[in-house]
């Protein structure tokens, strides 16, 4: 039922017949991406094992992503990146994961987890194994098929800063963020992708009071200007995200947009992960870049549910998340993400159809 359901929405959606002009700011498009998309699988024995003592939390990590640039080539236009900060290094150099199963195929034969530096993967000691192992590496991937491919849209990528305390006590502890990690932080984007390849907050405020009367006047670069370029959102809404803003309001001189509250100085781009929330259209509308999710935890692809999906599209919200723009390798299903017509993974915005800047896109 819910198959059939879907896809008698699924025809219901906008149809984007005509492409994106270049002057249209670049909050007024839709796009598609991956979320968590660093993952590789966990290792088959060591995930059995995980599974046999928890078969549900198990289950909501078995998937894997494919490269960085394979995605980009793909045409995917969010990606999502966990940060751990390693200011020593070697603090996840070797995850007790491959105590708990042996002989398993290394997971870092560089040896780059021994370096000073932020890393990246998903779990401590569990899901650890990564397309991209250093921030800076995978920065560095960023720059190189941004380079090769110097007219590519707008880029989004959910940056999640994790530092979280482990269940258990036993598990490797990970190093708490401060302000001058988050500093640090900045500095290594700037290094390593470059500053001519990011949109920053500073751009979209330019001569408005605050970042958030700057989006609110519609002030987003248009696609010409950023086509090319990276924006990053900080996935967090409490401790971190206020850490991150403390000492610069609307966020001046920072390289990362905040999960600001709508009616502060910094609000600009928001996480609403629910994609059935009232309240995205309205903020979408006012200016706002909002990020939401298709599915999660795999449990849409093991139903092959897209009503989700189908919320996500008709909310306007910019950047709609997956982990199956691809079918899934690790169950059967027919679950996949994408706008189907047209490009599969970019269209202009159905809510800013009437608006005189979209006026040539038609809809069904």
């Amino acid at each position: 039922m819910k198959t059939f359901l879907s896809t008698l929405l699924i025809l219901t959606l906008p149809v984007i017949k005509q492409p994106a002009p270049d002057n249209l700011p670049m909050n007024r498009v839709q796009v598609i991406g991956s979320h968590n998309s660093y993952k590789k699988a966990i290792d088959p024995a060591l995930f059995k094992l995980f599974q046999q003592k928890d078969s549900v939390s198990s289950s909501k990590i078995d998937y894997e992503h494919i490269g960085i640039a394979d995605q980009l080539n793909m045409g995917l236009l969010n990606l999502e990146i966990d940060v751990y900060a390693d200011v020593n290094g070697g603090r996840y150099a070797h995850p007790k994961g491959l105590d708990w199963v042996k002989n398993q195929p290394d997971f870092d034969p560089e040896g780059k987890m021994k370096e000073p530096g932020f890393k990246v993967f998903h779990i401590i000691d569990l899901d650890f194994r990564s397309h991209m192992l250093t921030f800076k590496d995978g920065l560095k991937q960023l720059r190189d098929w941004s380079l090769a491919h110097p007219d590519h849209n707008p880029i989004f990528i959910t940056l999640e800063p994790k530092d979280g305390t482990p269940k258990n006590p036993a598990s490797t502890q990970p190093e708490k963020f401060t302000p001058a990690l988050f500093d640090a932080l900045d500095k290594e984007m700037v290094d390593y992708l470059g500053k001519d390849q990011i949109i920053t907050p500073d751009m979209v405020r330019g001569k408005y009071k605050t970042l958030e009367d700057a989006v609110l006047h519609d002030n987003w670069p248009t696609l010409k200007k950023a086509r090319g370029k990276f924006i990053f959102v900080l996935d967090d809404h409490e401790t971190k995200r206020d850490m991150y803003i403390a000492g610069h309001p609307s966020l001046k001189d920072r390289v990362v947009f905040a999960n600001a509250v709508p009616g502060t100085p910094e609000a600009a781009m928001m996480i609403r992960n629910n994609p059935k929330d009232p309240e995205i259209p309205g903020l979408v509308k006012k200016g706002y870049i909002i990020r939401t999710r298709a599915d999660g935890d795999t449990e849409q692809a093991r139903a092959n549910d897209k009503s989700d999906f189908i919320a996500a599209c008709n909310s306007g919200a910019q950047i709609i998340t997956t982990d199956y723009y691809l079918k899934s390798t690790h169950f059967k299903s027919d679950y996949v993400v994408n706008f189907e017509t047209g490009n599969k993974y970019f269209r202009l915005n159905p809510l800013f159809a009437g608006k005189s800047s979209t006026s040539s896109v038609l809809v069904k």
